[in-house]
């Protein structure tokens, strides 16, 4: 069981990361709260954005606040999967082969437009976010801990693209986007015109050590069965919806209750209540859900479904204290 100096600790610590981060992205509060749950559960995150609204920014951001690497990968049609895990090169004066580690060897890894890329090098990418290592000639490299891939996907211009299988979309343990900045947000923006790049200002606030600890500390956020209960019927529920020919699958519920321990310590409570539930439903469930041929020819959009789901399944009446 966490402590309650631990919670605090926690969510004091969660604040200054996520404040440090706005430096680099403004205006962003709840994103960025998203992107650090999703860092501190031990997850990756996938972005489908429109270019040009910070999703770079906001990785190395991150990166800059851990103390930790940042690397950032293109992906295009000719991308190989060596491109990005490493490659075995002969060294001639020392007469053997030896693995030079590729970008994925960092912190913090940003994955831009992975949907351009070919299957084969999509699979090469999510292999290493699960396993947490690469095999070369049978030897294996670990990447290292804490380590995040955020990845983004460009909803226009899908000529070209290769979409990432339902399958693999599990993998991810938050979906979301960033959007466009609010209004003042902008014209502050434009005023600084010359920072081309506002997250070099960043300056860390934890070491990359503390992330595993933080991590750590996550596992004793209790979690009442009521609340276990609440998950297990939102997921059978998301399988007899009449517009869904995929629901939430078991993974899908151990990633939510995942994010929920965090999210719940990151506002200073040491339990989880159904309130954390409904405010991570949709970036949790929004590419886990698989809308049927029907649904989709008639226009009907995950979102709604999501909503139809919290408003039908009856949160418990519960509160831990």
């Amino acid at each position: 069981m966490i402590r309650n100096e631990e919670v605090q600790w926690f969510a004091t610590t969660f604040g200054r990361v996520a404040d440090n981060i706005e430096i680099g992205v403004r205006g962003k509060s709840h994103v960025v709260r998203l992107t650090l749950t999703c860092l501190f559960a031990g997850g990756h995150l996938l972005l489908e954005d429109n270019p040009g609204t910070g999703k770079t920014q906001l990785a190395k951001a991150l990166a800059n606040s851990i103390r930790g690497t940042h690397s950032r990968i293109q992906f295009t049609p000719d991308l190989l999967p060596t491109d990005i895990t490493g490659v075995m090169v002969y060294d001639q004066r020392d007469q053997r082969f030896s693995f030079r580690k590729g970008p994925i060897f960092a912190t913090i890894v940003l994955a831009d437009e992975i949907n351009r890329a070919s299957p084969k090098t999509q699979s090469a990418l999510l292999e290493v976010m699960e396993e947490g290592r690469v095999t070369a000639d049978g030897v294996g490299h670990t990447v290292g801990s804490p380590f995040m891939v955020i990845a983004t996907q460009n909803p226009i211009e899908q000529a070209g693209t290769y979409r990432l299988p339902e399958a693999q979309l599990d993998r991810f343990l938050m979906k979301t986007s960033i959007g466009y900045p609010a209004y003042d947000i902008t014209v502050a923006l434009l005023a600084d015109a010359e920072n081309r790049d506002r997250s070099a200002a960043v300056e860390p606030v934890i070491a990359a050590e503390a992330v595993d600890q933080m991590t750590a500390m996550v596992t004793g956020v209790h979690v009442d069965a009521a609340i276990l209960s609440y998950v297990a019927r939102l997921s059978e529920e998301s399988r007899r919806h009449p517009n869904v020919s995929l629901g939430l699958s078991v993974r899908g519920g151990l990633a939510f209750i995942r994010c929920a321990k965090v999210w719940a310590v990151s506002q200073g409570r040491g339990y989880v209540v159904p309130e954390d539930i409904n405010d991570l439903a949709h970036p949790v469930l929004a590419h886990r859900i698989l809308l049927s041929d029907e649904a989709q020819f008639t226009g009907v959009q995950i979102a709604s479904v999501i909503d139809e789901l919290m408003n039908d399944v009856a949160a418990p009446a519960y509160r831990a204290g």
